[in-house]
């Protein structure tokens, strides 16, 4: 999970100033002195780090917080906000062309950052909005990066303009525009090639495309794993070629940190997204507020709803139902399937669990707990079960889950756990009413988590 040490270290330091019923300057300055320890750690520029430790004490050391009733949390709220200044403050949208106008964006990036995929994750995104947008191969060198656009484009229902490898990417691009004109589209995203370091030749073909066409958007795709170097690359792009936004890719992966926390301070540059998954829906709006929550251990639950308004397309009145048959207890495998179904949408239990408070910490002995083959097992169990036997568990005797345990290819004995810990979530549903509602989807009856 993303910055689950930098957030493991964090929280240990907070905990001990959360203890004191009153904090003295040696405190505060023996804290800081740790959190930069935790922040260099996790590959965070040094100046930057520097910069912020001397931010936090400068606020922190000051007789309103150490005179306060509860400076510890004081002490906290500071480094979150700092945090958050840290990355941006405000969030950064994708600025289109007013109106009519075609806006042209250019992805740019090393090989290997996942620029192909995003820039296709982008096409989805824009096309949700009610955008036309065109995608552009215009990376001559690699055959398999057209190849990948040209499937990634048909996933997404987005028109592709490739010309193959024999052409000039400028001219690619230039013959992209025409087409985007006869045929309405009103964004043109182009993919640019990629290499696997910073050279003349790559920078110069981004120049020469940004000479013959007008460029709105300059998107650099890189990958958060690699910390410093991200930003350094960043940097780089942005001195020679002109950026005016940053995607960080491979979120979802052990990620120190460093890139996040670093790259609007190095290079001025926002993030406008992240990318947390392979998935050609898996790209976020960055929140710098809730990006420092995350980091922080306090969670992220407006991206969590987010999460859930987005991914779950179940039918009003089949959500009413639905709610209303769990608050009796009436929860049949037909609707376990449907949860199940509904939550790797949303990327499985553990990217659900890792935006609630006070899980981000713990998450690395939660993901030993949560065991993807048992749940594909429990999937294979409800469905070797006839329509009929998931409607109505009660018809489930011995020889029917003998007859499920051969088709799921499991032992009796687990077919047995399972419905029995099934018919205790049925009687725990029962006692619960207010878990079914409470937290307002917009429009709709009320809030639920699919599972």
């Amino acid at each position: 999970m993303a910055f689950e040490s930098l957030s493991d270290k964090l929280q240990n330091i907070f905990k001990g100033l959360k203890g004191k019923g009153k904090l003295t300057e040696a405190d505060v300055r023996g804290a800081m002195k740790e959190v930069k320890m935790a922040l260099l750690e996790a590959d965070v520029n040094f100046r930057v780090v520097k910069q912020f430790v001397k931010s936090v004490e400068e606020r922190a050391v000051g007789e309103d917080v150490m005179n306060g009733l509860n400076p510890g949390q004081m002490v906290i709220k500071i480094v979150n906000e700092e945090m958050t200044a840290l990355m941006g403050s405000e969030t950064t949208e994708l600025k289109l062309q007013p109106g009519k106008a075609t806006t042209v964006i250019m992805m740019c990036g090393l090989q290997g950052a996942g620029k192909t995929t995003t820039t296709a994750k982008i096409a989805g995104k824009l096309k949700l909005k009610g955008k036309k947008p065109l995608l552009v191969a215009c990376d001559v060198y690699r055959p398999a990066a057209i190849e990948q656009l040209q499937i990634n484009g048909k996933k997404q229902e987005v028109d592709v303009f490739a010309m193959g490898t024999d052409h000039k990417p400028v001219d690619i691009a230039k013959a992209a525009m025409e087409y985007a004109e006869k045929n309405g589209h009103n964004v043109v995203i182009i993919d640019t090639a990629g290499r696997l370091h910073i050279d003349e030749e790559m920078m110069q073909e981004l120049i020469n495309i940004k000479e013959q066409i007008e460029v709105h958007q300059t998107l650099l795709v890189v990958d958060a794993m690699t910390g410093q170097d991200a930003v350094n690359v960043s940097k780089e792009f942005d001195e020679k070629v002109g950026v005016t936004g940053v995607i960080l890719t491979k979120m979802d992966g052990d990620t120190r940190g460093g890139a996040a926390l670093s790259v609007k301070a190095v290079t001025g540059k926002p993030i406008l997204f992240v990318g947390m998954g392979e998935k050609l829906s898996d790209l976020e709006q960055f929140y710098p507020d809730r990006m420092a929550g995350r980091i922080l251990g306090m969670g992220d639950v407006l991206s969590l709803i987010e999460k859930v308004e987005q991914s779950i397309d179940i039918d009003p009145e089949t959500e009413k139902d639905m709610a209303g048959r769990l608050k009796k207890g009436k929860f049949d495998f037909n609707d376990f399937l449907e949860s199940m179904k509904q939550m790797q949408k949303m990327g499985g239990i553990g990217s659900i669990l890792s935006m609630l408070p006070g899980v981000g910490s713990k998450m690395g002995d939660i993901s030993s707990m949560i065991d993807d083959k048992q749940l594909k097992q429990t999937e294979a169990i409800v469905l070797s079960m006839t329509p009929q036997e998931r409607a109505n568990p009660k018809l489930l005797n011995p020889q029917r889950k003998f007859r499920i345990a051969k088709g799921a290819g499991v032992d009796v004995a687990i077919v047995n756990r399972f419905i029995k810990q099934f018919e205790q979530s049925q009687k725990m549903m029962k006692q619960m009413p207010g878990m079914m509602g409470g937290m307002g989807k917009k429009g709709r009856g009320g809030f639920r988590f699919p599972f």
